[in-house]
Protein backbone atom coordinates (compact mmCIF):
# COMPACT_ATOMS: atom_id res chain seq x y z
CA UNK A 1 0.00 0.00 0.00
CA UNK A 2 1.19 3.53 -0.60
CA UNK A 3 2.33 5.91 2.10
CA UNK A 4 -0.93 7.88 2.07
CA UNK A 5 -2.94 4.70 2.72
CA UNK A 6 -0.53 3.63 5.50
CA UNK A 7 -0.86 7.08 7.10
CA UNK A 8 -4.64 6.97 6.82
CA UNK A 9 -4.99 3.45 8.24
CA UNK A 10 -2.41 3.85 10.99
CA UNK A 11 -3.10 7.44 11.99
CA UNK A 12 0.63 8.13 11.74
CA UNK A 13 1.59 11.13 9.60
CA UNK A 14 3.51 10.46 6.37
CA UNK A 15 6.34 12.64 7.71
CA UNK A 16 6.72 10.26 10.67
CA UNK A 17 6.70 7.26 8.34
CA UNK A 18 9.49 8.85 6.32
CA UNK A 19 11.39 9.59 9.55
CA UNK A 20 11.00 5.95 10.68
CA UNK A 21 12.29 4.82 7.30
CA UNK A 22 15.29 7.15 7.57
CA UNK A 23 16.02 5.74 11.08
CA UNK A 24 15.88 2.18 9.72
CA UNK A 25 12.67 1.16 11.49
CA UNK A 26 10.73 0.69 8.25
CA UNK A 27 11.65 -0.19 4.71
CA UNK A 28 9.60 0.77 1.70
CA UNK A 29 9.34 -1.65 -1.18
CA UNK A 30 9.78 1.00 -3.82
CA UNK A 31 8.98 4.51 -4.81
CA UNK A 32 6.56 4.95 -7.67
CA UNK A 33 6.74 8.55 -8.69
CA UNK A 34 6.95 10.52 -5.49
CA UNK A 35 5.12 7.98 -3.29
CA UNK A 36 6.60 5.23 -1.18
CA UNK A 37 5.01 1.78 -1.19
CA UNK A 38 5.07 -0.61 1.76
CA UNK A 39 4.48 -4.33 2.27
CA UNK A 40 1.17 -5.46 3.82
CA UNK A 41 2.88 -6.15 7.19
CA UNK A 42 3.67 -2.46 7.66
CA UNK A 43 0.73 -1.94 10.01
CA UNK A 44 2.00 -4.69 12.32
CA UNK A 45 5.47 -3.11 12.28
CA UNK A 46 3.96 0.25 13.19
CA UNK A 47 2.00 -1.39 16.01
CA UNK A 48 5.23 -2.89 17.37
CA UNK A 49 6.95 0.50 17.15
CA UNK A 50 4.05 2.10 18.99
CA UNK A 51 4.10 -0.58 21.67
CA UNK A 52 7.86 -0.20 22.11
CA UNK A 53 7.57 3.56 22.45
CA UNK A 54 4.76 3.20 25.00
CA UNK A 55 7.04 0.91 27.02
CA UNK A 56 9.79 3.53 26.93
CA UNK A 57 12.11 1.86 24.43
CA UNK A 58 14.33 4.08 22.32
CA UNK A 59 14.03 4.00 18.54
CA UNK A 60 17.41 2.25 18.40
CA UNK A 61 16.14 -0.44 20.78
CA UNK A 62 12.99 -0.81 18.71
CA UNK A 63 14.99 -1.02 15.47
CA UNK A 64 16.97 -3.92 16.95
CA UNK A 65 13.68 -5.82 17.35
CA UNK A 66 13.33 -6.25 13.57
CA UNK A 67 15.30 -8.85 11.65
CA UNK A 68 16.49 -8.09 8.10
CA UNK A 69 13.28 -9.64 6.74
CA UNK A 70 11.21 -7.22 8.91
CA UNK A 71 9.99 -10.02 11.18
CA UNK A 72 10.01 -9.32 14.95
CA UNK A 73 13.16 -10.53 16.66
CA UNK A 74 12.54 -9.34 20.20
CA UNK A 75 15.32 -9.43 22.80
CA UNK A 76 13.68 -10.96 25.87
CA UNK A 77 16.42 -9.67 28.18
CA UNK A 78 15.72 -6.14 26.94
CA UNK A 79 12.03 -6.63 27.71
CA UNK A 80 12.83 -7.90 31.21
CA UNK A 81 15.16 -4.96 31.87
CA UNK A 82 12.51 -2.50 30.68
CA UNK A 83 9.89 -4.22 32.86
CA UNK A 84 12.25 -3.85 35.84
CA UNK A 85 12.63 -0.13 35.07
CA UNK A 86 8.86 0.29 34.88
CA UNK A 87 8.39 -1.61 38.16
CA UNK A 88 10.96 0.65 39.87
CA UNK A 89 9.24 3.76 38.47
CA UNK A 90 5.85 2.51 39.69
CA UNK A 91 7.33 1.91 43.15
CA UNK A 92 8.79 5.45 43.25
CA UNK A 93 5.53 6.99 42.08
CA UNK A 94 3.56 4.98 44.66
CA UNK A 95 5.86 6.23 47.43
CA UNK A 96 5.39 9.82 46.23
CA UNK A 97 1.63 9.33 46.03
CA UNK A 98 1.58 7.95 49.58
CA UNK A 99 3.59 10.95 50.79
CA UNK A 100 1.24 13.40 49.11
CA UNK A 101 -1.80 11.63 50.56
CA UNK A 102 -0.23 11.74 54.02
CA UNK A 103 0.52 15.46 53.67
CA UNK A 104 -3.06 16.10 52.56
CA UNK A 105 -4.58 14.16 55.46
CA UNK A 106 -1.94 14.82 58.14
CA UNK A 107 -3.59 15.43 61.53
CA UNK A 108 -0.87 17.87 62.62
CA UNK A 109 -2.16 21.47 62.85
CA UNK A 110 0.60 22.59 60.44
CA UNK A 111 2.77 20.59 58.07
CA UNK A 112 5.87 22.02 59.75
CA UNK A 113 4.82 20.07 62.87
CA UNK A 114 4.37 16.72 61.10
CA UNK A 115 7.34 14.34 61.63
CA UNK A 116 6.62 12.48 58.38
CA UNK A 117 6.42 15.69 56.39
CA UNK A 118 9.66 16.95 58.00
CA UNK A 119 11.43 13.71 56.98
CA UNK A 120 10.14 14.10 53.44
CA UNK A 121 11.38 17.72 53.29
CA UNK A 122 14.77 16.74 54.70
CA UNK A 123 15.13 13.95 52.13
CA UNK A 124 14.13 16.34 49.33
CA UNK A 125 16.55 19.08 50.44
CA UNK A 126 19.45 16.65 50.71
CA UNK A 127 18.80 15.29 47.24
CA UNK A 128 18.10 11.83 48.67
CA UNK A 129 14.77 11.56 46.90
CA UNK A 130 16.25 12.51 43.54
CA UNK A 131 19.22 10.16 43.99
CA UNK A 132 16.93 7.33 45.03
CA UNK A 133 14.63 7.99 42.05
CA UNK A 134 17.50 8.14 39.58
CA UNK A 135 19.36 5.14 40.92
CA UNK A 136 19.90 2.55 38.22
CA UNK A 137 17.68 -0.50 38.43
CA UNK A 138 19.75 -3.59 39.22
CA UNK A 139 20.46 -5.58 36.09
CA UNK A 140 19.14 -9.09 35.78
CA UNK A 141 21.85 -11.73 35.71
CA UNK A 142 22.91 -12.79 32.25
CA UNK A 143 21.47 -16.11 31.13
CA UNK A 144 23.92 -18.99 31.18
CA UNK A 145 25.88 -19.48 27.98
CA UNK A 146 24.61 -22.41 25.95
Amino acid sequence: MDIAEVARRSGIPASTLRFYEKKGLLRSLSQRGSRRWFAPGILDQLALISLGQAAGLSLDEIRSMFSPDDEPNIDRDLLLAKADEIDARVKRLKAMSDGLRHAAACPAPRHSECPSFKRLLKAASSGAIERRWNRATPKRPAPPAS
